[in-house]
């Protein structure tokens, strides 16, 4: 240790003077020592700014012996990390493995080694301080990833568009503080919308950045809002090359409600599903490749007429896949027999009713789920 090095603080007790002196004489020269002869004293000392970095306490006290006495440390916020080392003469099994329970860290036997003092004493302190670091570290990534969070969640629309003759909703659920599912509006007037679901494979910070990558690439297809083959191919030659362990899934939509049609494409996604008021649910499947991998990929689009009283639901496949305990999977009949229901209810109640059920079915929360879940859910007006 250089002179410039503050001594760390090392909190002895005992209530034998002869165990005190001796430990002291090992240590002294090396730490600033405080010393307690009781439970009370030890607990008073313990509290005192600045607190002791590391705590050598007896086992076998009167009125208050070192099992109660770090149990009391651990239940206290202030206390609850430092390092408490017991000092005794038992060897029993039962002995040692109570003061684990209790909270300390190591057991140092008597009698004394001054070795052993010294190497147990140095090596829990320099595993506290990695500890700490490691603490600090967390706290900075995760004060990054919330504002991460903060920053995606800006990316995504920020209301709903109104267009004449459509309710719609959606829902965007992430499994993580960031997610790489990405959603978006092209509003061309009130008749007429474009709308972008789209999956970055993986989790966590590399999707999200991929999908922070979609809103601006979308942007440059505005001008080809009423062609979603044209879109997705669009979108494709603006991630490949970009990078090269993720891709991406996508469903555009385009309504025109002067029309009254759909116009699709999809990339590698999960169908788009509709319905209505006597009709069952059809899967509209109209995929090309997946996003981000294959430049030679070409996407074509399929138009469908809409009537008043249908619904249109586009999602990411953190819907169907999420699975129950028995390692059954939501999408199929379950999905199906849901959406089927008479749901007689506006697009946004719809959204909260179809995750709900989800939920029920698998027996999860929100917090619990293994994949991100976006939902855009549309009903054509009667």
């Amino acid at each position: 240790m250089s002179e410039g090095d503050q001594k760390k603080i090392v909190l002895l007790v005992d209530d034998a003077p002869a165990n005190i002196q001796i430990v002291n004489s090992i240590l002294k020269d090396i730490y600033k020592i405080r010393i307690a002869t009781s439970g009370a004293k030890a607990l008073e000392l313990a509290n005192v700014t600045p607190l002791p970095d590391l705590i050598l306490l007896d086992v076998m006290m009167p009125e208050m012996d070192g099992y109660e006495v770090c149990t009391q440390l651990k239940l206290n916020q202030v206390t609850h990390d430092i390092p408490v080392i017991f000092l005794t003469g038992q060897t029993e099994v039962e002995d040692e493995t109570r003061g684990f329970d209790v909270g300390a860290v190591d057991y140092i036997h008597k009698p004394f080694s001054p070795a052993v003092v010294k190497a147990r004493v140095h090596t829990h302190l320099v595993l506290r301080g990695i500890r700490e670091q490691l603490a600090q570290q967390l706290l900075t990534i995760q004060k990054e990833l919330e504002t991460a969070r903060q920053i995606q969640l800006s990316i995504l629309p920020s209301e709903i568009p109104k267009i004449e003759g459509l309710d719609i909703a959606a829902r965007y659920v992430p499994m993580t503080s960031v997610a790489g599912d990405f959603y978006d509006f092209i509003v061309l007037d009130d008749r007429h919308i474009g709308i972008l679901v789209a999956d970055v494979s993986g989790h966590g910070m590399p999707a999200a950045l991929i999908a922070s990558m979609l809103k601006i690439a979308l942007s440059a297809e505005a001008a080809h809002v009423a062609d979603p083959a044209r879109v997705l191919l669009g979108l494709n030659q603006a991630l490949c090359g970009k990078f090269q362990h993720h891709f991406v899934t996508a469903a555009y939509l385009y309504l025109d409600m002067e029309k009254q049609t759909l116009t699709y494409a999809g990339a590698g996604h999960p169908p788009l599903l509709l319905w209505g008021d006597s009709e069952g649910v059809r899967s509209v499947e109209e995929n090309g490749l997946f996003l981000g991998k294959f430049s030679f990929a070409t996407y074509t689009s399929v138009e469908l007429p809409i009537k008043a009283g249908d619904r249109i639901l586009l999602y990411t496949d953190g819907i169907p896949e999420t699975a129950n305990s028995e390692g059954v999977e939501f999408g199929g009949e379950c999905f199906k027999g849901f959406l089927e229901k008479d749901q007689s209810v506006s697009a946004d109640r719809f959204a909260d009713l179809l995750i709900e059920e989800m939920l029920r079915w698998s027996g999860r929360a929100l917090s619990d789920l293994d994949d991100d879940i976006t939902i855009v859910a549309i009903q054509v007006k009667k």
